[in-house]
């Protein structure tokens, strides 16, 4: 199957952002791997940010690759040859807020509609996981992937993860954010105000009044309902994409986070 007939409709390839930077203060997990930047963590051969680059690079959706980060010279150099001179990546300097980052890019020539956001520590990043994102993406102005924790649980029942809960069910993101178009930078910049709270789903609810966090408190209300309500706050389509894959939730957050993720990678190698 070609590049051409994976993407529906003939719509132009997405772009892929990888947020690669980190706080000015420096990272626990780099400090713990003894690296200089998180996105250079190795694990099973390959450092986190050549994993999710060649995934993308694989992916017949994805045309560009941006690497975000505050000193991209130095991951780039970081990098094996072959993706630090290929040419359809990108490195772009980030400031040290993530969303006014993206927000500053996305529908320019650096990074033309339509917009996948990534992040680097999303190391078990793969084709398959690509695939079935794009194949629950409808159009939507922004889409979200999540996992659902039945799913975690599942295959991998002592993996530890933030959960957000709803009626019906509860979540942990994928690291994957859609942005189709121009009518997503509202949410964008609304991420950019609530982004230290990013973790703690009811303070991200309060923002859209007393009634919606109200009903996802008390798990009155499913998590697609919600993400629809909120974004027709925002004058936007917004859904979440349930994908079937545990792996697509684990990143690289934590020691047993890298210790789960290099146990599945050195599987997979074998």
């Amino acid at each position: 199957m070609s590049a051409d007939d994976a993407r529906p409709n003939q719509q132009p390839p997405w772009t892929a952002i990888i947020l690669a930077g980190q706080r000015p203060e420096g990272d626990p997990m780099a400090a713990y791997c003894n690296v200089k930047y998180k996105a250079l963590i190795p694990i099973a051969g390959q450092t986190m940010l050549e994993r999710v680059a060649r995934a993308l690079i694989g992916s017949p959706h994805i045309g560009r690759i941006v690497v975000m980060a505050q000193s991209p010279e130095h991951l780039k150099a970081g990098l094996s040859p072959d993706l630090a001179e290929h040419e359809g990546i990108a490195f772009v300097e980030s400031n040290d807020g993530i969303a006014t980052s993206i927000h500053g890019v996305i529908g320019s020539d650096i990074a033309p509609w339509p917009v996948l956001v990534t992040t680097a520590d999303n190391a078990l990043l793969t084709g398959e996981i690509l695939d079935c994102f794009f194949q629950g993406h409808n159009g939507q102005d922004v889409a979200v992937g999540v996992v659902e924790r039945q799913t975690m649980l599942a295959a991998y029942p002592d993996a530890r993860r933030t959960w957000l809960k709803f009626r019906g069910g509860a979540y942990s993101g994928a690291n994957l954010f859609a942005l189709h178009n121009e009518a997503a930078k509202p949410a964008v910049a609304f991420w950019s105000a609530i982004e230290k709270d990013r973790k703690k789903g009811w303070k991200i609810f309060a923002h859209f009044g007393p009634w919606l966090l109200l009903r996802a408190l008390s798990r009155t209300i499913g998590f697609k309902d919600a993400m629809t309500q909120a974004g027709e706050r925002m004058k936007l389509q917004a859904e979440p994409i349930i994908l079937p894959i545990a792996e697509a939730a684990i990143d690289v957050d934590k020691p047993s986070d890298l210790e789960l993720v290099t146990d599945i990678l050195t599987l997979r190698c074998k």
